[in-house]
């Protein structure tokens, strides 16, 4: 399994450009599967608060950068939908959201929404000792005693600090989604109707729009059920996740490494020492 990742195989949620140079860094084991976007990328690419590798180390390393309030300190640690970053320092809290085309963005947001994230329940078992766990569409799992007023394609807020359920929007016809993923990522609506097919097909979801708009159809795969408080955040100053503002400095990236002489940042991923 290699140990690099080329730009132009990286998933279309990377907020990276393509053609520039020819590695990137590579994530590292985490959150969200191979849609993960390393958070170097974020720092440097994204936001523009570091310009190397080594620079998103030491920022770490001050443990004022927070991810769904837990300090980090890998900068190839994935980032996801809903994750929430806060610099602690800057004062600055982002939302992950989705943007056009599928990429990943940041919303603004204040320090009040940044203590709790939102999930989308995608799993629902029973395990030893009688309680109930939600698995979530990063990965978090929590337990529930009560579990009957939670299904499957529902959403959840939990707190960051104690993974308490503050919130929860079920999924059904009249709720306010969005897609993130698909030809639709980012659109914003309500649902109008589920078509259950009867295969092994996936449900197809048609989703309403204000403004005159007639509307869009995905996949229920693709729909998460979100709060007005989300639309709200979308009216903040956004940071854009295309991936234009990548770093011309990351000399490494210009050739293949070399297979017998692979710096320590090579092998995390071919990117800037």
């Amino acid at each position: 399994m290699t140990k690099h990742q080329k730009r132009l195989s990286v998933p279309n949620s990377w907020p990276v450009e393509r053609k520039t140079q020819t590695f990137t860094v590579k994530a590292d084991a985490g959150p969200h599967g191979e849609d993960g976007v390393p958070l170097l990328i974020v720092l440097r690419d994204v936001l523009g608060y570091v310009d190397s590798r080594k620079e998103a180390r030491y920022a770490l390393n001050q443990d004022q950068i927070l991810i769904n309030g837990t300090p980090e300190s890998d900068e190839s640690r994935p980032v996801g939908m809903f994750d929430i970053l806060a610099f602690t320092e800057r004062e600055e809290y982002y939302r992950v959201f989705p943007g056009e085309g599928g990429r990943l963005a940041l919303t603004a947001i204040d320090e009040d929404a940044a203590e709790s994230k939102l999930g989308k329940i995608v799993g629902k078992q029973h395990v030893t000792g009688g309680d109930v766990q939600l698995t979530l569409h990063d990965g978090h799992t929590l337990l529930v005693d009560d579990a009957s007023e939670y299904a499957p394609g529902d959403s959840i807020v939990i707190a960051n600090e104690d993974d308490e359920i503050v919130a929860h929007f079920e999924y059904e016809e009249g709720a306010l989604v969005t897609a993130v993923d698909g030809q639709h990522a980012g659109e914003i609506g309500t649902i109008d109707e589920i078509q259950v097919t009867a295969s092994s097909a996936p449900n197809n979801v048609l989703v309403d729009q204000d403004g005159g708009s007639e509307g869009f159809e995905t996949i229920e795969e693709y729909v998460v059920v979100i709060d007005e408080n989300f639309t709200g955040d979308s009216e903040a100053e956004s940071e854009s996740a295309s991936g234009e503002t990548a770093s011309s400095d990351d000399e490494d990236e210009q050739a293949a490494p070399e297979a017998d002489a692979e710096t320590d940042d090579e092998k995390a991923g071919g990117d800037d020492e």
